[in-house]
């Protein structure tokens, strides 16, 4: 088999909602993009494996788990993303859901999954759309306490991984989420009891509640820009550490990392790093890797320190 790797950062306000004042940061992100899809294309993947997060548009505190594989799954229109059916082939998501869960991770199933930006932006980008190639959606809790451990995470990916290397296909993982990024996503700690239930009950948002959380994201980024809360700054000293970290295929240091430290300095999105360990920890249990950081820029106006990184086999095989 062949096995590939992509970490990304996404931000929804590159979709057109936000122009940055850098353009040359701007054009190195989305060059980096574009040639990532090139490559892509070239890899020609018979399976795409996403690990990525959801915002409160597919799951709710009335069910909210750790982990969720897509047996079968379909993507929201949240962000003007058009919707529509991902590829998902049944018979290997249950395959790979038996995989994992005997070697002792809980991962849950939803045969009615719906992803968010988290997973539709990178294969849109990388893939070249939600349908291109069979994918296994598997969405990791990074935003609603509490969450996976890094530790529990990177146990994910491993066995994920150690499934992939049995199925003799071209796979690429994707990892997406983060870098530091502090977008205004909503609190069960810190919402009014009447407004409780928004992050409860498990339902569509309807188009006016979706328009109404892309403004508000919008004036908060404003807000921002000019030095005033509640949004932290995108953190480069952050950023860096995690992509060295990486880069050295040091998936362990993840494990120390504790909620509050990653709040404190990568911002409350910062958490969605989580993605990346669960993806490169599956790159690593399919044999070893060469991982590259493609781009970095840090880009105020998408809230997000924008990263890219590559693994690729070092013999072309997986072991």
């Amino acid at each position: 088999m062949t096995v590939a790797a992509i970490c990304c950062s996404h931000s929804p306000l590159m979709l057109g909602f936000y122009e940055p004042s850098d353009k040359h940061a701007e054009f190195s992100v989305r060059a980096s993009f574009a040639r990532l899809a090139d490559w892509v294309s070239a890899l020609d993947p018979e399976l795409v494996v996403v690990f990525g997060p959801d915002h409160y548009n597919g799951f709710f505190y009335e069910l909210m788990p750790p982990f969720c594989l897509g047996i079968r799954a379909e993507a929201s229109s949240d962000w003007d993303i058009q919707p529509g059916p991902l590829q998902v082939p049944e018979a290997l998501a249950v395959a790979c859901l038996e995989h994992v869960r005997a070697a002792d991770v809980d991962l849950a199933a939803s045969w009615k999954m719906t992803v968010d930006h988290g997973t539709t932006i990178p294969l849109n980008y990388l893939a070249g759309a939600l349908d291109r190639y069979p994918v296994l959606p598997i969405v990791v809790n990074c935003v609603a306490p509490p969450l996976p451990s890094f530790r529990r995470c990177r146990a994910l990916g491993q066995a994920v991984g150690s499934f992939l290397a049995k199925t003799g296909k071209r796979v690429l993982i994707l990892g997406s989420g983060g870098l530091s990024h502090d977008p205004p996503t909503p609190r069960l700690a810190e919402l009014p009891p009447g407004d409780a239930h928004l992050l409860i009950e498990r339902r569509r948002p309807t188009r006016n509640e979706y328009d109404q959380r892309q403004a508000r994201v919008v004036r908060m980024t404003q807000a921002m820009l000019v030095g005033q809360g509640p949004c932290l700054p995108p953190d480069p000293d952050w950023d860096l550490a995690v992509l060295d970290h990486l880069r050295d295929k040091d998936l362990a240091w993840f494990d120390g990392l504790q909620d509050k430290e990653v709040w404190r300095l990568g911002g409350h999105g910062g958490g969605e790093v989580r993605c990346w360990v669960a993806a490169a920890a599956a790159m690593a249990a399919c044999g070893d890797y060469q991982p590259t950081v493609e781009c970095y820029q840090t880009i105020p106006e998408w809230l997000t320190g924008m990263g890219l990184m590559r693994f690729e086999s070092i013999r072309g095989e997986a072991s």
